[in-house]
């Protein structure tokens, strides 16, 4: 990145965070992860493949409760790289994944799967198309796996998922593609066939987000979302979630009656989070949000802001997506993002060099952006980073 100026040393040692990357899209990357200077990744999950890889990573590298400290450490030797899980399914794959309470033949426990496959992509692809793709499996199936995963891996986050109206699915795999395939790469990706006209409905989308976010809420865990030209369905899904739950904005008056002055200035929004005897319950929205390469509009973005919002919403932001150019949009979203709710991800598809140059990168944007000294910036994005994981309660 060019600035015209001599680069100020960049501040490693004060701990950089990676909240949305892929290294499981290059397998032997793995043996790159302890190497790399970033303090922790979160890598995410995105289809049948990849599941089990990110186990194996997060089994290798990943944060255990013995070593949570070493990630709040400041100026000092961390160890290596360690990784946060987490398990989804993305909507780019969301056709893989039939409503088992519906799909299947009348009268039987059997899959049409081609009759699946018409009904969740537009337009309905032709026979040749649709006996060229993968055998779908049913959501309950994927959601008792989700559980799992989530259960052994007790900081694990739920993504990437998310809606998508602009992806179109690739066409089937030719000789020709064939022999161009780079190996090392996990399958189930593009591998740069060309794209069809074929799309996932936006309904079928959203049904396979949903129950993913009401996993996230039975178990509070945070999930990372992709939104690509859905900002608004993206909202209102996640909306959905939290419907009946809203904060409850006091009144100065009511402020009054309830506390002293200075208890209703550090109280004016209330959580309904107990019971009267003060028992905590569950919430059928996940406690924190990532909105991962956040790409919205100001307008967009002021929704998540609303005080009565009850989930802690962050906004990610990368080089690859949102500063490949230098927009007006990008940087006037990152000036309009509270301090305290902004992270940063590299979103890329292997760890190691490359995925350290890419954050190093995008922190020096955003502290350009926000007016930050580097180490102001770096260690402002670590806290958000540990809260968004964890939550403000295991951090402090």
């Amino acid at each position: 990145m060019e600035t015209g100026v001599e680069k100020e040393s960049f501040p490693w040692d004060r701990g950089v965070y990676d909240a949305h990357c892929h290294p499981t899209d290059t397998i032997a990357s793995q043996e790159d992860v302890p190497k790399m200077k970033a303090r922790a990744l979160v890598i995410m999950s995105t289809r049948g493949e990849d599941q089990d890889l990110v186990r194996q990573f997060a089994d290798r590298y990943g944060v255990q409760s013995d070593t949570l400290h070493t990630l709040w450490d400041r100026g000092g030797h961390a160890g290596p790289t360690q990784l946060v899980p987490s398990f989804g399914w993305h909507p780019w794959f969301s056709y893989q994944i039939f409503d088992d309470s519906t799909s299947f033949r009348p009268g039987t426990h059997q899959l049409d799967a081609a009759r699946h496959f018409k009904a969740v992509l537009s337009p309905s692809p032709d026979d040749e198309f649709v006996s060229s793709l993968p055998e779908p499996q049913p959501l309950s199936g994927f959601l008792d796996q989700l559980r799992s995963s989530l259960i052994s891996f007790p900081f694990a986050l739920v993504g990437e998922i998310g809606l998508d109206r602009s992806f179109r699915l690739p066409a089937h795999w030719t000789p020709s593609d064939e022999a161009k395939r780079k190996e090392g790469l996990t399958p189930g990706g593009r591998e740069g066939r060309q794209l069809t006209s074929y799309r996932v409905q936006i309904d079928h989308q959203r049904k396979i987000m949903r129950a993913q976010l009401d996993l996230a809420g039975e178990l509070g865990r945070p999930v990372s979302v992709h939104g690509v030209a859905a900002h608004g369905m993206v909202f209102e899904t996640l909306k959905d979630t939290w419907q009946g739950h809203e904060r409850k904005i006091l009144s100065k008056r009511e402020l009054k009656r309830r506390s002293s002055a200075a208890n209703a200035h550090a109280h004016q929004v209330t959580f309904d989070d107990k019971t009267e005897d003060g028992v905590s319950v569950p919430r059928p929205y996940p406690p924190r949000i990532c909105l991962h390469s956040y790409s919205g509009s100001l307008d967009a973005l002021k929704q998540y802001l609303d005080p009565a919002v009850p989930a802690a919403v962050y906004f990610s932001f990368s080089r690859l997506v949102n500063f490949s150019s230098r927009s007006d949009k990008a940087v006037n979203v990152v000036r309009a993002v509270p301090n305290h709710r902004i992270l940063i991800e590299s979103d890329l598809h292997s760890a190691g060099v490359a995925m350290d140059d890419l954050l190093e990168d995008v922190t020096r944007l955003i502290c350009e952006t926000k007016g930050w000294s580097l180490v102001e910036g770096v260690e402002t994005l670590a806290r958000n980073w540990q809260n968004f994981v964890f939550g403000e309660s295991i951090v402090k």
